[in-house]
């Protein structure tokens, strides 16, 4: 991600769980702004710990932008921590 936009916006997921090695998918999310986004594709994703919370952490793209979103597995909430333009676009 060049050029990175950090954020801390908590925001409105559509995701599905189930089982085997991706257990959730992020599929669109929708911001304060009320604009929506579909992601098309998930790069990485991976667990991280902060003090005695679980964070779930994925890099994923509506084709045009990256985003990272981070779902706190404890809260239940999911945020949008960073955005950037994608340069291979």
């Amino acid at each position: 991600m060049d050029d990175e936009l950090f954020l801390n916006e908590q925001v409105r997921v559509v995701a599905t769980f189930g089982d085997g090695l991706n257990p959730c998918r992020p599929l669109r999310f929708r911001r304060k702004s009320s604009r929506e986004v579909t992601v098309t594709e998930i790069g990485l994703r991976h667990p991280s710990v902060q003090g005695k919370r679980m964070l779930h952490i994925f890099d994923v793209t509506d084709g045009m932008t990256d985003y990272r979103l981070e779902f706190d597995a404890e809260r239940l909430t999911w945020h949008l921590t960073r955005e950037s333009e994608r340069s291979d676009v």
